[in-house]
């Protein structure tokens, strides 16, 4: 599976704490569930993810790392999953396309569209699994995440923390890390612009917060 840089941001960006509880739903290749054992080095980091194939690529990335003793990975729908606690942070980067055409690839549909995880399923899991005063941190695109920010609302879900990314500044946004919570906050609004007008140098800003986890910088 391809790890793509706006993953990687919601790794660097969501704010997974100190100590406690971390669910990563829908974990792939394990990505954000290492970046969330790298940030919190005392956290217990359970990672769910329903695909065979995705599944097998995490249980080797994460048995070839220093952190796999706290990072148990987990196969079933999140819609099935009943851990015995709930947790302080989930994070979670979800398929969201709706009406859009099919891959041959079952699945690359499973990761992409929302058949398997709905929006309805994907909240009634974080409402379930959030402690009341716990952080849920997700990555859509702009249309998608008023979608689900309008739907979480029902649910007493509100954000209260944002961050829009860009490819440059000559680009509209396409995608919104959001932060929810269960309590009512005024919401910080942030935006990151990834590369230079050259589309090829990495801004200075996506230097710093990406630092600790590319090879490159």
């Amino acid at each position: 599976m391809k790890v793509c840089t706006d993953a990687c941001v919601l790794g660097a960006f969501s704010d997974v704490g100190m100590g406690g509880r971390v669910l990563d739903i829908g974990t792939g290749t394990g990505l954000l569930a290492l970046m969330a054992a790298q940030r919190n080095p005392t956290a217990l980091i359970d990672a769910v993810e329903v695909d065979e194939a995705a599944f097998g690529q995490a249980v080797e990335n994460i048995a070839n790392s220093p952190f796999a003793g706290r990072v148990p990975i987990i196969r079933t729908r999140i819609q099935d999953f009943c851990p015995d606690t709930a947790y302080d942070r989930i994070i979670t980067n979800p398929p969201f396309y709706t009406n859009h055409l099919r891959s041959p690839d079952a699945a690359v549909n499973r990761a992409l569209h929302t058949d398997e995880l709905p929006f309805p399923d994907l909240l009634a899991a974080v409402v379930r699994l959030l402690k009341p005063a716990g952080q849920w941190w997700v990555l859509l695109p702009p249309y998608e995440t008023d979608q689900l920010t309008d739907l979480a609302a029902t649910l007493a879900l509100v954000p209260f923390q944002r961050l829009t990314l860009r490819h440059h500044a000559q680009k509209p946004a396409f995608r919104i890390i959001t932060g929810f919570s269960f309590q009512q906050r005024s919401v910080l609004e942030e935006k990151l612009t990834i590369y230079e007008t050259n589309n090829r140098t990495y801004t200075p800003e996506f230097r710093r917060l990406l630092g600790d986890f590319y090879l490159i910088f």
